[in-house]
């Protein structure tokens, strides 16, 4: 089991967890004794997505070209990863926290959980997948609407919507977690590493499209005013007034 362990920032990822995860699952994929993995974050949040405090302190603009490489390993590492990865969602997955979760094969969720593509709201894109998984795995239509919305999904709409295989009580999260990753754990490992390639090589287009077209559109919305105005707002607990330039 990979946890994120950030409580008091909700485990929004800064770069030093960040790589802790990318070398986690690249850890995981090598060892020939691990059969399934769960991924999950601690005290009561999946992941808050990336820290936005901590990287606005570092500065936005030069460098993110790098840092948006970053954010991309770990995304990679979870597609690439030959076992089979069961996100365990507790509370918050929003913005890249949310693109985690639906780069993971399963999730399962606690009845607290909810799903939020929230980028637009400060202005930005998922730069996460988000706008390739989210499409494959609830529709184009449902897709839009919770991307160009921002629209949270709750606990129990999950299952319905194909986001998650059963929604159970906070306390019986990681039993539950357990307990799918041990059948899958159980399982042919080479059927299920064959299968879990063969769905992931079989969809229109691939995750490096989507990759590269989203860090493409974030760059370029990171150099907006919107963007600055959006995270100020954000900071402030204010609306924002985006201006469109």
């Amino acid at each position: 089991m990979l946890t994120l362990d950030r409580p008091s920032a909700r485990n929004s990822l800064d770069r030093e967890l960040l790589q802790a995860l990318r070398e986690a699952l690249h850890a995981a994929a090598a060892d020939a004794q691990v059969r399934a993995i769960i991924l999950t974050g601690s005290g009561g949040s999946f992941c808050a997505g990336a820290d936005l405090k901590k990287a606005m302190s570092e500065g936005l603009g030069d460098g993110m070209d790098a840092r948006i490489d970053e954010f991309h390993a770990v995304i990679r590492a979870l597609v690439e990863t030959p076992q089979p990865v069961v996100a365990a969602i507790d509370g918050a997955a929003v913005g890249f926290g949310c693109d985690l979760a639906l780069a993971c094969d399963l999730r399962i969720a606690s009845s607290r959980a909810y799903l939020q593509e929230k980028f637009v709201q400060i202005g930005l894109m998922p730069d996460g997948g988000g706008s390739f998984t989210l499409a494959r795995l609830v529709g184009v239509g449902r897709a839009l609407q919770l991307l160009l919305l921002g629209e949270r999904v709750e606990a129990d709409a999950l299952v319905g919507l194909g986001l998650a295989t059963a929604v159970v009580e906070p306390d019986a999260l990681p039993q539950a977690a357990l307990e799918l990753a041990t059948r899958l754990a159980d399982g042919p490992p080479l059927a299920l590493r064959a299968i879990k390639r063969a769905v992931r090589q079989g969809q229109d287009g691939t995750i490096e499209d989507a990759l590269a077209r989203e860090k493409a559109g974030q760059l370029a919305l990171l150099r907006s005013e919107d963007v600055m105005n959006g995270v100020f707002a954000w900071m402030q607990g204010r609306k924002p007034e985006f201006k469109g330039r």
